[in-house]
């Protein structure tokens, strides 16, 4: 496990990034560790049974006010203080929209008007390429990030980043793991990668940890 607490690079060839309002301490390397903070005044996209923990972690990353806005109908219900290992639950508002078109408008309006530092909108259907431009527009005007939450292949050809993110099977964790793969599939400005991680809420730290198979003692990876 590669672990990178506040203040501390990797090695001579890490640039430290350090995120302000929490203590998360990453390398910027592509083999070290994923590039949080998401690049601000863009939009990007998640996908996968894990997007909901990425989501949490890149506000984490995000100094300032957070706003996550979900569709009423949705059943599952989102607790602030759920997510209280990873952010201070009193940073975040939530929003309750009735369909996607009024969730679309709420976050363009959001993203726009720039008093909020991080915005996530669940998205529940196909986004259309006019329609992610758009919400593009609206962050580059009010220099917010924006973090779209979609079903598998409903994203937009303008998201800046594409994420997928799942659970990864953790010999080692228990029931309540939190080791996750996440794969960078789609970025506009730089290569794509993979990331075994796990977020250490005691530390309040990300952890960049090896795949299982290439951990000591661990089985070849199948050819």
């Amino acid at each position: 496990m590669r672990r990178f607490p506040p203040g501390m690079a990797g090695g001579a060839h890490h640039r430290p990034l350090l995120c302000r309002s929490c203590r998360i301490g990453v390398a910027w390397r592509m083999t070290s560790a994923p590039p949080l903070p998401l690049l601000p005044a863009r939009v990007h996209e998640a996908c996968g049974a894990a997007a909901m923990t990425f989501a949490a972690i890149a506000c984490a990353c995000t100094p300032g006010l957070l706003l996550w806005i979900r569709e009423a109908w949705l059943p599952e219900m989102l607790n602030p203080s759920g997510l209280s290992g990873i952010l201070d639950p009193a940073r975040l508002m939530l929003a309750r929209t009735r369909d996607q078109t009024d969730t679309l408008a709420v976050a363009e309006e959001a993203l726009r008007d720039g008093a909020i530092a991080f915005v996530v909108a669940d998205i529940t259907r196909p986004l259309g390429l006019r329609e992610g431009r758009r919400l593009q527009l609206a962050a580059q005007a009010g220099r917010t990030t924006g973090l779209c939450l979609i079903p598998e292949g409903m994203g937009s050809n303008a998201a800046e980043t594409r994420w997928s993110c799942q659970p990864a099977f953790d010999p080692k964790g228990g029931a309540d793991s939190t080791l996750m793969r996440w794969e960078l599939i789609k970025n506009k400005k730089g290569i794509s990668g993979v990331w075994h991680v796990r977020w250490d809420a005691q530390a309040h730290r990300l952890d960049v940890v090896s795949p299982v198979g290439s951990q000591p003692g661990a089985a070849p990876m199948p050819e």
